[in-house]
């Protein structure tokens, strides 16, 4: 049984933490499920493709699939892996549309140069900075996984990792490994004076160099996406989804302003439901 309060990393191999039971408990979760859709939509954000192209992308750390849903409402194709049969198994019970891998991302990424034009990763890099086997070595790891990815993508394409770091020397060592790689690019803070909304995204260029795109601030948690008081909603949701509610339309509309695109002003009326004509 997981200890509660004791970050997941620090309990078992993520091969053995998400066992069946976990595995099915994380993918059910109403709150977990809306949490990694933002996430996945924010880091596919910060790669910066084109609207209007459809992108072969690699998601490290797929899980049951619940970051590649997204790729796929927003019209990418995608390959996904992890190193969890049980979370695979549950993927392909959900009939995702993307393909899976079962692969240790420590053990480097098994694709021919150039395969990819980005990669995202929910919540998973920070599974590598520990060291689950004797002689195993986190930075090692860390720097076979990177430079493998670098190889992978194509010149130009990006990488976003969403990661929770347990502390700041976590941060260092992910971030000088895949400069290490031959990456460029840093670290992209969200809400970074908030306790609960804070959310760190390490943005990755693989050849050339380019600006970090903007974080979201305080001013943005209050006129857009609120995560606080978004988080306090979800426990009286009694496991419904808040797919395409009030509050996530709000968010969506927000984010695709701050992207400069047309969009229509919010009313007393944005999101509410129609009757029926029937």
């Amino acid at each position: 049984m997981a200890a509660r309060g004791l970050r997941p990393e620090l309990q078992a191999p993520p091969e053995i933490f998400y066992n069946e039971t976990e595995a099915r408990k994380y993918s059910q979760n109403s709150r977990m499920m809306e949490i990694q859709s933002k996430m996945a939509e924010r880091a596919l954000e910060l790669l910066g493709l084109a609207d209007e192209d459809s992108a072969f992308l690699l998601d490290v750390g797929c899980g049951s699939g619940l970051s590649g849903e997204m790729l796929t409402e927003r019209g990418h194709v995608w390959l996904g892996i992890d190193i969890s049969s049980a979370m695979l198994t549950v993927a392909a019970e959900r009939e995702i549309e993307g393909d899976v891998i079962l692969a240790d991302m420590g053990d480097g990424l098994p694709f021919r140069p150039g395969t990819f034009d980005g990669c995202i990763s929910i919540s998973a890099v920070q599974w590598l900075c520990y060291a689950n086997k004797t002689g195993c070595s986190p930075p090692r790891r860390l720097l076979h996984f990177f430079s493998s990815l670098y190889a992978c993508l194509k010149r130009g394409a990006r990488a976003v990792f969403q990661l929770y770091p347990q502390n700041a020397d976590q941060l260092e060592l992910i971030s000088s490994q895949a400069m290490k790689a031959g990456f460029s690019g840093g670290m992209v803070v969200d809400f970074p004076n908030s306790t609960k909304a804070k959310k760190f995204f390490l943005c990755l260029f693989s050849g050339g160099s380019a600006s970090l795109p903007k974080a979201l601030g305080d001013e943005d948690a209050q006129e857009g996406v609120q995560y606080t008081s978004s988080r306090l909603r979800y426990s009286s949701l009694k496991g419904k989804s808040m797919k395409k509610s009030r509050n996530w339309i709000l968010e969506k509309k927000e984010r695709q302003r701050r992207q400069g695109k047309d969009v229509r002003h919010n009313s007393k009326y944005t999101g509410r439901r129609r009757k029926s004509c029937f």
